[in-house]
């Protein structure tokens, strides 16, 4: 496997082992790209919301279903993902999901009514469910774990980025074009990822098999570890407070504050670029932090803690402040985003190891965004219910601040599993 990775370039920077220099010039970059496009893709729906809305006369709720049918298909099928990653290799699988869900997008386009949006919702989950156990296959493989704050970092700032772009220049062009020329012009133009990630990864996608040696542990395995279930935890509370901002900001900044289309792309843009420079920054920092000596749990668990505390209290700001202070306190929720994101992938790559990587991403991611799930089904009914954003950002701030204890208490130290010792206690 290190030979194919090896491959993928002519010399390695120096002072860098080949298969470290190969993912930081080349691979981490695309893959980077790949979850920008993740990205972009699954926000059009948020950024278009108030234009479908009114076009197809849904209600919150209807539009809340909407959001959350994404995540019906990318959630249940993040083992699969996994699975595949396994079995065919990471390279392979990140490029079919890929052109599935750049084709599910550019669909959207073209949709007719409320249900064949939710059909190709669905696609758009089933494609996009092989980014992040993919990624996180490759980066445990391939790097230690003072590196992994890094690497995750960038992969965050593509994380970031793909709202940003889509929100300010998919809203503009909405307000513009409409919202189905923005659907088919985005689908086309992501396709054109899979020609570098081709000429990239082709020698590698050839000749990578799972070692026979040191197999992948099974599923069963990786959920009967105690970390898994903090991480877990940690995850779905960070992704409930995240899906909440992406998925409602563009309705909530239109229809609560009375901003036009325009100025909440401008709005929603600036705080996601917060968000990506928080991401970058801080798996800078914690990586050189661990460099310095400090360990793995220290490091990892101070941010992730600082974060969710943070995140909390920004949201809890939202709800019982006026327009602009709570504008202020979304730009503050962007940045203690940023503290989170590359930890909660450095966290389950350093606990699973390079061969469980692929599989606990899977398991961990699923359970992650089964809030991607739930949450925009309980805002939609809130805000019906209420007819206000009151109570949905009390209930995305109490989630949030959950998360600290799966992160700081049920996951005891933060370092390589021995899979092949006796499990204790699930």
């Amino acid at each position: 496997m290190t030979g194919a990775v090896d491959s993928l370039t002519e010399r390695a920077v120096i002072g860098e082992p080949p298969r470290i220099a190969v993912m930081g010039r080349t691979v981490a970059p695309l893959l980077a790209l790949a979850v920008f496009i993740n990205y972009v893709d699954r926000g059009n729906l948020a950024t278009a919301a108030p234009l479908i809305k009114d076009q197809f006369h849904l209600s919150v709720a209807q539009i809340g279903l909407l959001l959350s049918a994404f995540a019906w298909s990318y959630t249940a099928c993040q083992p699969l993902s996994a699975w595949l990653a396994e079995r065919i290799n990471p390279y392979r699988t990140l490029a079919f999901g890929l052109a599935l869900w750049a084709v599910a997008t550019a669909l959207s386009g073209l949709a007719t009514g409320f249900w064949m949006l939710i059909a190709l919702r669905v696609a758009l989950g089933v494609g996009e469910s092989a980014a992040f156990p993919c990624s996180s296959k490759l980066l445990a493989q391939h790097l230690p774990s003072h590196r992994l704050g890094a690497a995750n970092g960038l992969i965050a700032v593509g994380l970031a980025l793909g709202p940003a772009f889509g929100t300010f220049f998919g809203g503009l062009m909405m307000a513009k074009a409409g919202w189905r020329t923005v659907f088919i012009v985005f689908g086309l133009a992501s396709l054109i990822w899979l020609l570098p990630w081709w000429r990239a990864t082709r020698h590698a996608a050839a000749q990578a098999q799972p070692a026979p040696s040191e197999p992948s542990p099974t599923f069963r395995a990786i959920l009967a570890r105690r970390d898994l279930w903090g991480a877990g935890i940690g995850h779905f509370s960070s992704n409930y407070a995240f899906y909440f901002v992406i998925s409602w900001l563009p309705l909530y900044l239109v229809k609560a504050r009375g901003f036009t289309i325009s100025q909440m792309a401008e709005i929603g843009g600036l705080i996601y670029l917060v968000y990506a420079a928080s991401a970058f920054l801080t798996g800078q920092v914690t990586d050189r932090w661990i460099r310095a000596g400090g360990s793995d749990t220290l490091v990892r668990k101070t941010a992730t803690t600082l974060s969710h505390v943070s995140v909390a209290a920004t949201l809890m700001v939202c709800a019982f402040a006026g327009r602009d202070l709570a504008v202020a306190s979304l730009f503050c929720a962007g940045f203690a985003f940023g503290l989170n994101t590359p930890n909660i992938y450095a966290i389950g790559q350093t606990l699973a190891g390079p061969r469980a990587g692929g599989h606990w991403m899977g398991v961990q991611n699923g359970l992650g965004n089964t809030a991607g799930i739930v949450g925009p089904i309980i805002t939609g009914l809130v805000i019906d219910r209420t007819g206000q954003f009151f109570w949905a950002f009390v209930i995305a701030a109490v989630v949030a601040l959950l998360g600290a204890v799966g992160w700081t208490l049920v996951i005891r130290r933060i370092e390589p599993l021995d899979w092949a010792a006796p499990v204790r206690s699930a």
